[in-house]
């Protein structure tokens, strides 16, 4: 009888076990990412795919295309079943009230000579036109595009590529000036000779609610590879991903979750796209399929800017249209030093005196969540029992070379004492019922007041001489929420973090003429409201191997600057810091566009012993001697919509070799570091563009290629681009003690002749720099700044 009760125990235990997992596998938790994929392959619902063209004038670029009705059915043959598209009679009545199969519009525009715009709608569009974020200005008209007839359709080239338009199967065709095939959307005709089942350029119209979302497919070509979409920490090459773009708390960056994602793409072939849009997307970059890549845009128009070039025109085309990042003030590119988190004003005081006693340069000290009278409780007052005097703490600070930076977030807690007020002023995001959608109350900032009592809260912080704002989190806004400019999440979402980040950037510039945040959350756009940090690293070697794809990324989504917490952010006590990891990836840190020490742990130097700050210190001085590189490529990279940490194939697009490596980077245009990613690693392979190599650190030289490569005093491979000249500083303790009337020029160079440039803070432009081998020694061929600087010119190897 007991083994009876047992055998029935365990099989409802093992049924209750398998219910629980699978109602875990799809339950629905706040916030949770929106995929609208699923949308796309639902039998209840119908779907229009697109057959030909209806009508087209060519003079004005605008027509309409005829939508086949269809939808799924089941396929089985041999215990396997497909789902499949076929078309459908209409399910309306009266049936002569509605199209069977619609004619909508669809434009095309031309922007640039480099840059096409399409739209397409799946109905009419009666909304208000909404206030433009994402792009910089108005979009321009180019007419340098030459328009044909062809066999078939219609044909528009300009000196950089061709679009054609095919009438019947719909087509739209995108080649490049030799008139190589890039990419074309995909119609139900092309898929005939695959089983796979393949939903070709079409949109849905849900059952449930008669929303409507557009699915924009094109062709992927053989070894094709997809790059960019924001801050993804997945692989780097996008091909094979199904990625999800919508900002959601990472927590922790080993997943496919992003702070930061951006509808924007660039893909090896020579093409990049920009969907248009704040609503949830799911890119399916040949994942459901290897030969098409699927755009499902929860929005039911489809705006798309397609770019055509190399990387560096795409990005410079993408900037163009989105804006580009304004260059921040030197001082923010020298060493940050935080943790989670400075508490009281002795403390910070010591911190400043400990890192100028010990020559540890640095020039921002960041207050995190302890600043408040309880901590995490942002009400923008420093603590009167721990902070007695923080105006006169900021201003000594300020004496002796540092900037104060300050933590806060947009959501407020109901014991926040700001919290009646936000209630009542109604400043925040509700539901349809007019309740809160969760417990804490949610800034809305699309909601003008709501801007204004948040600036107005920032400008007494700013008044009082605090550098920058740390704007964390904003990727919480409600999904369900109801906004000021009514709408709701669906829509709102995504634009939250631009719209955050707009709101505490347009303040610090007006306030103190400065371009600066600190941010982790963002959408298209948002690189105009630099910087933005990679989020909760864990600290191991595989959070900074994997901190660095991130990195890598959203450079290559339009943003020039990006920083990380060095050494990861997790560990939580000095004796369980990796002290070998915290080194290898201060050297990462130093050489990316903004460097902060920050995480759960102390990050001070001297917590670690005296061997550990030497060899901090060392790594730290490599920056501050750099900083007439580092601020020169920074100048460059903001004129240009160029990242700082650059992925080796924008620089060097026709090389195949250089498009498959995600564990190196340029920084700036010459030089190139590869991290050590391994424990007690000295040295490691590193592959170089072609070309000779010098590097930074023994002089020794390298050809292009695999190389095996020791690190010097500096625990990473940083190697130069021969024919560079590397402007360099004397050694301070902060930017703002560094003479700029005394550089130096350091040439790494196989030949007698190297090059540089030079950006002096207050100048309008930068100065190329040129030294000759005259006589066995170099010498300034030109001097653009006489009278202004002294030049030192020395060997590599000194």
């Amino acid at each position: 009888m007991f083994s009876k009760v047992f055998f029935i125990h365990s099989v409802l235990c093992l049924a209750l076990c398998s219910a629980f997992r699978a109602l875990a596998a799809d339950q629905a938790l706040l916030n949770e990412p929106i995929d609208v994929s699923g949308d796309f392959r639902n039998f209840a619902n119908t779907y229009f795919l697109a057959d030909k063209l209806a009508d087209f004038n060519p003079a004005t670029g605008e027509g309409t295309i005829e939508w086949q009705r269809a939808q799924y059915y089941t396929r089985q043959a041999f215990d396997n079943m497909l789902a499949v598209v076929k078309p459908v009679d209409p399910n309306e009545f009266p049936t002569t009230e509605y199209a069977a199969n619609p004619s909508l519009p669809f434009s095309i525009q031309f922007v640039s000579p480099r840059t096409i715009r399409l739209r397409i709608t799946s109905g009419p569009q009666f909304h208000k036109p909404q206030e433009e974020l994402m792009l910089a200005g108005p979009v321009p008209t180019d007419h340098s595009w030459k328009y044909e007839e062809v066999p078939g359709g219609y044909r528009y080239s300009s000196q950089y590529g061709s679009v054609t338009i095919l009438k019947d199967p719909w087509h739209i065709e995108i080649r490049d000036a030799s008139g190589k095939l890039l990419t074309k959307t995909d119609n139900a005709s092309d898929n005939n000779l695959t089983f796979t089942p393949i939903l070709p350029f079409s949109f849905v119209r849900r059952s449930a609610d008669y929303s409507r979302s557009m699915n924009a497919a094109f062709t992927l070509s053989p070894d094709e590879k997809i790059f960019g979409c924001g801050e993804s920490f997945t692989a780097l090459n996008k091909r094979g991903q199904k990625i999800v773009l919508w900002s959601t708390d990472a927590n922790g960056i080993q997943n496919q979750r992003m702070y930061k994602p951006i509808p924007f793409f660039m893909s090896s072939r020579g093409y990049g796209m920009f969907i248009h849009t704040s609503s949830p997307i799911t890119c399916d970059f040949g994942y459901s399929f290897s030969g098409v890549n699927s755009l499902m845009i929860g929005d039911d128009e489809a705006d798309i800017f397609i770019f055509l070039g190399p990387p560096k025109d795409i990005l410079g085309e993408y900037t163009a249209l989105t804006g580009r990042s304004p260059l921040p003030p030197l001082w923010s590119f020298g060493l940050w030093m935080s943790r989670c988190t400075y508490n009281n004003e002795a403390q910070v005081r010591e911190i400043a005196d400990k890192l100028r006693t010990n020559q540890i340069p640095c020039d921002v000290i960041h207050l995190d969540t302890g600043w408040f009278e309880t901590d995490w409780r942002c009400d923008y007052q420093f603590s009167t029992n721990r902070f007695p005097t923080p105006q006169s703490m900021i201003s000594d600070l300020k004496d002796e070379g540092f900037h104060i930076s300050c933590w806060q977030l947009p959501y407020f807690v109901p014991k926040n004492s700001l919290f009646p007020e936000l209630l009542d002023k109604n400043l925040v995001v509700r539901d349809d019922k007019g309740n809160l959608p969760s417990e804490d109350a949610v800034l809305d900032f699309s909601n003008p007041k709501t801007v204004t009592w948040y600036q107005d809260h920032l400008a007494n912080l700013l008044r009082m001489g605090v550098g920058a704002i740390k704007a964390d989190f904003g990727e919480a806004a409600p999904a369900d929420g109801i906004y000021a400019d009514g709408r709701t999440g669906f829509y709102e979402h995504n634009l939250y973090p631009l719209r955050y980040n707009k709101a505490a950037a347009d303040i610090t510039k007006s306030i103190s003429g400065d371009n600066i945040i600190w941010a982790r959350s963002a959408w298209a756009g948002s690189q105009r409201y630099p910087i933005h940090w990679g989020g909760d690293a864990e600290s191991t070697d595989q959070g900074m191997a994997t901190e660095l794809r991130g990195g890598l990324s959203i450079g290559l989504s339009g943003f020039s600057f990006w920083s990380h917490d060095v050494g990861g952010f997790t560990a939580n006590t000095v004796e369980s810091t990796d002290k070998n990891l915290y080194l290898r990836w201060l050297a990462f840190g130093m050489l990316t566009s903004h460097s902060r020490c920050h995480g759960e742990a102390p990050k001070e130097p001297w917590n670690y012993g005296e061997d550990f700050m030497n060899e901090f210190r060392n790594v730290d001085d490599m920056k501050y001697r750099l900083m007439p590189y580092v601020y020169a490529q920074a100048k460059d990279c903001s004129e240009h919509g160029l990242p700082m940490l650059r992925a080796l194939f924008i620089e060097f697009p026709n090389d195949p070799g250089s498009w498959l490596v995600d564990d190196e980077y340029l920084f700036g245009s010459d030089m190139l570091v590869a991290p050590l990613m391994h424990d007690d690693e000295t040295g490691r392979d590193v592959y170089l563009p072609p070309g000779i190599w010098i590097d930074f650190q023994s002089s020794t030289h390298y050809s292009g290629g695999w190389n095996h490569i020791e690190s010097g005093q500096i625990p990473a491979i940083i190697l130069v681009r021969d024919g560079t000249v590397i402007p360099e500083i004397q050694l301070a303790q902060s930017t703002m003690q560094m003479d700029w009337s005394k550089l130096q020029l350091v040439p790494f160079t196989d030949s007698d002749t190297a090059a540089g440039s030079v950006y002096l803070p207050g100048d309008s432009e930068p100065h190329e720099v040129t030294l000759t081998k005259q006589n066995g020694a170099f010498q300034l061929e030109n001097d653009p700044l006489a009278g202004k600087v002294t030049w030192d010119i020395r060997a590599s190897q000194d």
